[in-house]
């Protein structure tokens, strides 16, 4: 049974369906002949397609609002057509768990969470000792007694040197190496930085010589514009529903700047040089396990830091308003000099 393919069951948010890839790497180290899928929502999954050790996605789109037990039972049944012998379901919900089960996976492997008694039959406890996401997630590939290592291995994401090249000429960009990546987009409007503030760094960083990129989805499409307003040639709206675009975009960017978004993930993973520009939320616990850049917070002493909630509760957001522009052009400009571009313009 040890050698039947592998299901994992990732958390579907960018951020996090990047830091699964660790998991990939603990369960490859092991058994490097042992085959890795994961399931992946529409949205999630061309990240599949550079990810390393990933026979294959599974890829569903279940609905959010309702058991939808139509839905689960025909995933399942495909489920048991590749003939797995584990899953690792991260997520605690019921749900997640289903139809795992319902395709006979006979050892699923998860926390506790919501009752899941039977669901769970390699059922793991303690997830709230674990301060990070990543601990949680990684702890799962691990056998239930073997204490954690000091470090995780790192995402990795790969783009062919090949496809960058003809991205670039589909879309027209050229082969400018100083381009950098803005991401201005977050979960929630109290992890993203003002926009006027990244309208403002685009306008320095235009006038400096550099051109650059807007990426995110349909809802910064409007920033994008903004952004782009003073020099559509040389500041390019690339948003849009396709992930993909931003993944082969932050792979030949120069730099990215960005806020504590799943598009950070993205290029930490790709080894572009990151910005993070980090306001409710604590570096330590959700920065990327990748080395970024430079990791940029407010100087100011808040009571109210770390905070989750999608909207700032006290109304003034200084988290984030009080991040001066100024603070991350330097950032940028100094990531511009180290950034290896050579080396990521000959990658395989």
């Amino acid at each position: 049974m040890d050698k039947l393919p592998i299901l994992i069951v990732p958390y579907m948010w960018i951020g996090d369906f990047v830091r699964c890839h660790t998991v990939v790497k603990l369960l490859r180290a092991r058994d490097p002949s042992r085959s890795i899928d994961m399931l992946a929502t529409g949205m999630v999954a061309p990240l599949l397609d550079y990810m390393p050790g990933i026979r294959k996605g599974v890829v569903v789109d279940l609905p959010r609002k309702r058991l939808a037990f139509g839905e689960h039972g025909a995933l399942a049944k495909r489920l048991r057509a590749e003939g797995y012998g584990q899953a690792l379901i991260m997520p605690r919900t019921w749900k997640s768990a289903l139809a795992p089960y319902l395709a006979g996976i006979p050892v699923r492997t998860g926390f506790l969470g919501e009752g899941r008694f039977g669901l769970i039959n390699d059922l793991r406890f303690g997830e709230r000792r674990l301060p990070r996401m990543v601990d949680r997630c990684a702890a799962l590939a691990l056998p239930a007694a073997e204490p954690q290592p000091k470090e995780w291995p790192q995402p990795e994401l790969k783009v062919p040197a090949a496809e960058i090249a003809a991205w670039r000429q589909r879309r027209g960009l050229g082969t400018d190496s100083d381009t950098i990546a803005l991401a201005p987009g977050a979960v929630g409007p109290s992890k993203r930085w003002p926009a006027e503030y990244f309208a403002e760094l685009a306008r320095r960083l235009l006038a400096q010589g550099y051109s650059l990129w807007v990426l995110g989805g349909p809802g910064e499409k409007e920033i994008a514009e903004k952004i782009a307003q003073p020099d559509p040639t040389r500041i390019r709206d690339l948003t849009g529903p396709d992930l993909r675009n931003a993944i082969v975009a932050l792979a030949a960017a120069r730099v990215a700047v960005s806020n504590d978004s799943g598009l950070l993930h993205v290029a930490a993973a790709l080894g572009t040089p990151s910005i993070g520009i980090f306001g409710p939320t604590s570096p330590w616990h959700w920065a990327p396990l990748n080395p970024i850049a430079a990791v940029i917070e407010t100087t100011t002493e808040l009571a109210c830091r770390p905070c989750h909630r999608p909207v700032c509760r006290l109304g003034h957001h200084r988290c984030m308003q009080d991040i001066d522009v100024e603070r991350v052009a330097l950032a940028t400009r100094s990531a511009i000099g180290t950034a290896p571009i050579a080396e990521k313009l000959n990658a395989v």
